[in-house]
């Protein structure tokens, strides 16, 4: 045994990372850790809720669409309701089952060319998008989807118990999901835990 060698558990002065001597900077996950596991409880509940409601709402239209065409071809009667129920039932997917792609960062990205600059670059860019999300989704669809909300609320659905400015709140609740997953993907980058862009699955891109 060299006795030069430092044992395990010997500090070395100026040697406190193994990136090399002089260099002492907590990891990301240390300095960010509270925030990280607050952000990722509250994720992990929402990704649970949204997850139900999209299944909900989907066997739903299932059931709407399938009486509509029940009652128009068996009965000759088709009921009057069911066209605006699978209406407003496929809007409200849609809506929030894009929340939920938020999530994983599932949505449409073109990374050929912020995969080719440097990681520090890359993480810029990673920065940037993540604030152009949030902007877009706070004043476009959180303040403008409740200021349009408001002005349907009086406004009546015919063949539904509900009005039109209910069924347009979907756009504020999905726009608060979609804001705070983006706040959390841009803090999970700032400090490290996750890619400047999506990681790429080839099980999904399959499906």
């Amino acid at each position: 045994m060299n006795i030069n060698s430092p044992e395990p558990g010997d500090s070395t002065p100026g040697d406190n990372t193994p990136d090399g001597p002089g260099r002492l900077e907590p990891a990301g996950p240390v300095r960010w850790g509270g925030l990280l596991t607050v952000l990722g409880g509250i994720k992990r509940v929402i990704d649970r809720v949204l997850a139900a409601i999209c299944i909900i709402t989907f066997v739903g239209l299932v059931f709407i669409v399938s009486w509509q065409v029940f009652t128009r071809e068996v009965l000759n009667n088709s009921a009057p309701w069911t066209e605006e129920a699978a209406r407003y039932a496929f809007v409200v997917l849609a809506v929030f089952a894009a929340a939920y792609v938020f999530s994983e960062r599932g949505h449409i990205a073109v990374m050929i060319l912020v995969e080719k600059l440097p990681l520090n670059l890359q993480r810029v860019m990673g920065v940037v998008i993540e604030l152009v999300v949030l902007f877009f989704f706070v004043f476009v669809f959180i303040i403008g989807g409740s200021s349009v909300a408001e002005n349907a609320w009086a406004q009546d659905i015919s063949t539904l118990p509900l009005s039109v400015g209910q069924m347009y709140l979907v756009l504020p609740i999905a726009g608060v999901l979609i804001a705070f997953y983006s706040l959390a993907h841009l803090i999970g980058i700032l400090a490290g835990v996750e890619q400047p862009t999506p990681e790429f699955d080839e099980n999904a891109e399959a499906i």
